[in-house]
C-alpha cells in the first residue's frame, strides 16, 4: 500500500518564522549587569540570543519573556513595542 504524499509547509511568520508585528514586548539587556552565563540562550525557545555579544535577534524573537524570567542576575528586562 502507497503512503499518501505529504506536503511540508515553513511559515513566514509564527513560531518557526518571522515574528511578524503582532510581538507586544522584546528582551533588553543591561549590559553592566550581564556576566555571559549563557543561561537566557539555553532556555530561549527559538535559540535568537547569542550569550558571547548580548545580542537578541529581534527579527525571529517571540517576546515570550522566558530569558528575563530565568536570568540569574535579572538584566534583561521586558519592554512593551511602540506601534
Amino acid at each position: 500500500m502507497a503512503m499518501p504524499k505529504m506536503t511540508i509547509s515553513v511559515p513566514k511568520e509564527g513560531a518557526a518564522g518571522l515574528t511578524g508585528s503582532w510581538r507586544t514586548f522584546r528582551p533588553v539587556v543591561n549590559r553592566d549587569i550581564c556576566n555571559h552565563c549563557g543561561i537566557c540562550a539555553m532556555f530561549c525557545p527559538d535559540a535568537v540570543i547569542d550569550p558571547d555579544n548580548e545580542e537578541i535577534d529581534l527579527v525571529y524573537c517571540k517576546g515570550c519573556g522566558i530569558c528575563a524570567n530565568e536570568c540569574p542576575k535579572k538584566c534583561i528586562v521586558m519592554v512593551r513595542e511602540e506601534r
